[in-house]
């Protein structure tokens, strides 16, 4: 993402851009990077719907003109959801588009 800000996690990278035109897309965008340095194509679809149905949690709490990028790391293929979504919580609220404190929720 060009011109976008990340935040780092154990599992995963968080990248953010906030989009100045409008799109035609209601709601927040989000995209997944999964690479084979996670793991087979198994455990990388494994981390892909984990990541979406954490995602999910965060639409109706993003602006709509916002577009997310998680990108897993290799130690994504052994963390939890419940830990994903930790590192998913503290990356956007580093980034400063979900309210509160940085810890994760």
């Amino acid at each position: 993402m060009r011109g976008g800000r990340r935040c780092g996690r154990r599992d995963i990278v968080v990248h953010a851009l906030t989009e100045h035109e409008p799109v035609t897309v209601h709601g927040p965008r989000f995209g997944l990077i999964v690479s084979t340095a996670v793991g087979n194509s198994v455990v990388r679809h494994r981390i892909s719907r984990r990541l979406r149905h954490v995602a999910a949690g965060y639409v109706d709490r993003l602006d709509p003109d916002v577009s997310v990028v998680l990108r897993a790391l290799p130690g994504a293929a052994s963390a939890t959801s419940a830990q994903l979504d930790l590192q998913v919580g503290g990356g956007l609220r580093k980034l400063g588009l979900l309210g509160g404190p940085t810890a994760p929720r």
